[in-house]
C-alpha cells in the first residue's frame, strides 16, 4: 500500500529533508499590517523578526480545510491509498481542526494525528512516522509512531517577553503581567499540548543556564536515545552556543540547531531560545 505524510510548517522540518522523506507540508499563514504572506514561501524568519521590531501588526492564520483538502487529493491522485497527517497542537492552533475536516471527504482513509506538541517535537513525530512507513508498517502502527515519539518529547523555551505570547492568546495575560514584572526573565514549556509557566528568573543569563538543566534532566529521564533541537528566532549565536554546551554535557555528536519558523516566531518574538528533547523509539532485542 502506499501510504502519504503530511504534516504543516510549524514542524520545523528543513525543505531539504522534508522532500527527502517524501513528507508533504501545508503551509501556515503569516498576516503582518493585514497583507498575508505563507510561511516557508513569501515570508522568512528574518522577515518576521524586522516587522516585530518595528512594532507592526502581526497575526498567523491556519491552513482551511479546502487547502487540506487539496493537498489530499493531489496525494490521492500520486497514487497515495492511505494518508497520516501529523500536525502542532490543536490546543494552541486549529490546523488539526481543518485537516479533520478535510479528512472526512477524502477518497482514501486519512488518520489525522494531534501531536500535543510545536516546533521540532513535532517534527521528530513526523520523522518517525516516516520511519516506521519506511519500514512497511500499516497506516495505524504510523499515526501510532508518531503519537508515541510526540509523547516522549519535552521542549522548554526561554522569550525575552511575553508580551508576543499575550498578544496572540497562547498564554494567560496575569502569567504575562507577572513575566513582566520586576524584569523577570520567564522559562515555558509544553505541558498536555499547552503553552506553560514552568520557572521565573532574574536574568536572560540565568534563564539560558537554566534550559541547559531542565535539558540535562529531561534527557536524563529518556537514557541515551534523544535527539535534540535547539531553535531560536533572530539569535542564531546564542542558540548555536547553546547547543555546543548541551552537546558536550550529554555526549552527543548532534544538537540540530535551526530558526523557528515564520508563524511560532510571530507568536513567541526575537530573542526566543528553545530546546526540544526527543526520546527515540525503544530498539527491540
Amino acid at each position: 500500500m502506499t501510504l502519504a505524510i503530511v504534516t504543516d510548517s510549524t514542524a520545523s522540518l528543513p525543505a531539504d529533508l522534508a522532500s527527502a522523506r517524501e513528507v508533504t507540508v501545508v503551509p501556515l499563514e503569516v498576516v503582518v499590517d493585514a497583507r498575508s504572506y505563507t510561511e516557508g514561501i513569501d515570508v522568512t524568519p528574518e522577515d518576521l523578526a524586522r516587522a516585530l521590531r518595528a512594532g507592526r501588526a502581526v497575526s498567523t492564520s491556519r491552513p482551511s480545510p479546502e487547502r487540506f483538502a487539496r493537498t489530499y487529493a493531489d496525494l490521492v491522485d500520486r497514487g497515495a491509498e492511505a494518508i497520516v497527517s501529523i500536525h502542532l497542537s490543536s490546543r494552541v492552533s486549529a490546523t488539526f481542526e481543518s485537516a479533520q475536516m478535510a479528512a472526512q471527504d477524502c477518497a482514501v482513509p486519512v488518520s489525522c494525528v494531534d501531536s500535543l506538541q510545536v516546533g521540532m517535537a513535532t517534527g521528530y513525530a513526523v520523522l518517525s512516522a516516516a520511519d516506521a512507513r519506511d519500514a512497511g508498517e500499516s497506516a495505524d502502527d504510523v499515526a501510532k509512531a508518531a503519537r508515541d515519539r510526540s509523547e516522549r518529547a519535552t521542549t522548554y523555551f526561554y522569550v525575552a517577553t511575553l508580551e508576543h505570547l499575550r498578544r496572540g492568546g497562547r498564554i494567560g495575560t496575569a502569567s504575562a503581567l507577572l513575566g513582566s514584572a520586576l524584569s523577570v526573565k520567564p522559562i515555558l514549556g509544553v505541558q498536555d499540548g499547552q503553552v506553560r509557566p514552568i520557572e521565573k528568573v532574574r536574568t536572560s543569563a540565568r534563564a539560558i543556564a537554566r534550559l541547559e538543566e531542565l535539558t540535562a534532566q529531561a534527557a536524563a529521564s529518556h537514557g541515551d536515545r534523544v535527539d535534540v533541537a535547539v531553535q531560536h528566532l533572530d539569535a542564531d549565536a546564542q542558540a548555536r552556543s547553546l547547543a555546543d554546551r548541551l552537546g558536550e554535557s550529554l555526549g552527543l555528536s548532534t544538537v540540530d540547531v535551526m530558526e523557528v519558523g515564520a508563524v511560532i516566531g510571530a507568536h513567541v518574538g526575537p530573542g526566543l531560545l528553545a530546546v526540544t528533547v526527543s526520546g527515540r523509539p525503544p530498539v527491540d532485542v
